[in-house]
């Protein structure tokens, strides 16, 4: 499974959304039946994501259903269940087990899951989470997690935690975390300057709540042709070396640690350029 870098949220109660969202240009849908819908309507929610689920044709684009905590939770995921659906997006874990019990639901099939880590166990079991089986990426629900901590949502506050979930997946050796959402859909420069320090954190991509905001997710998690040029450079450079070491161009030294950043940028680079021809 190719890895995305926009996850674009469609509440599960407004169909009208479903097609308009697969056409976006993200690379992965995501149908929520927790947060977006109200108590009232959650087993309308489920029928409609579950019939669109099973009729759509996704293409290339990944189809991630957010299913809600607690009792629903096995109906939801036995509802939207085929092979069209990439994996669930699991709210509120706190341990591995949670993850264990969603597989048993799986079954055989190919789906996967993405933790959401939103409360303060779920910080400190981050490790065991992201080893579970089946998880493809942690992330952070980082407005619940702020209110499970009793803290602002600052970047201050919230560093201690997603400096733990990217450590995990780096630890559990999944696929980086993708940065938590942002409302800030009418500011473009705010929100790709947001999306830029997080990137510098460690996060691979970003949840979005708008399509006007994946634009910017892709500027940032894009190399540029010159980020790409440099660092095919500097990877020459260090070739040439006759040790362990060498210097670029600009006088700074290249060793084997920043020739791994080097070639994470390469390589994203030529994903990316895959997935587009």
């Amino acid at each position: 499974m190719r890895s995305a870098l926009t996850y674009l949220y469609v509440p599960g109660d407004v169909p009208e959304r479903f097609d308009k969202a697969l056409a976006s240009g993200t690379d992965a849908v995501v149908l929520d039946l927790e947060d977006a819908v109200t108590a009232a309507n959650k087993d309308h929610a489920r029928a409609t994501v579950a019939e669109w689920v099973a009729s759509c044709d996704p293409g290339d684009v990944q189809i991630w259903v957010r299913v809600n905590p607690g009792p629903l939770q096995e109906d939801d995921i036995r509802a939207v269940l085929h092979p069209n659906l990439t994996g669930i997006w699991l709210p509120k874990v706190s341990s591995a087990g949670e993850i264990e019990q969603a597989g048993i639901l799986l079954g055989g099939s190919s789906a996967v899951v993405s933790p959401l880590i939103e409360t303060a166990a779920g910080v400190f079991a981050a490790l065991e989470i992201a080893r579970a089986p089946r998880v493809k990426f942690l992330q952070i629900g980082e407005v619940d997690l702020a209110a499970d901590l009793g803290v602002d949502g600052s970047a201050e506050a919230l560093s201690f935690a997603r400096a733990q979930v990217v450590a995990a997946s780096v630890a559990a050796g999944i696929d980086p975390p993708p940065a938590a959402v942002s409302r800030n859909f009418r500011d473009a420069d705010a929100f790709e300057a947001d999306t830029r320090t997080l990137a510098g954190l460690g996060f691979v991509g970003r949840a979005c709540i708008h399509p006007a905001q994946l634009a910017p997710v892709r500027t940032v998690f894009v190399p540029s042709e010159t980020e790409v040029r440099e660092a095919k450079e500097l990877l020459a450079d260090l070739e040439r070396a006759t040790s362990g070491v060498a210097v670029d161009s600009k006088g700074f030294l290249i060793d084997e640690a920043v020739a791994r950043t080097a070639r994470r940028v390469v390589a994203r680079a030529a994903a990316r350029e895959s997935i587009s021809t």
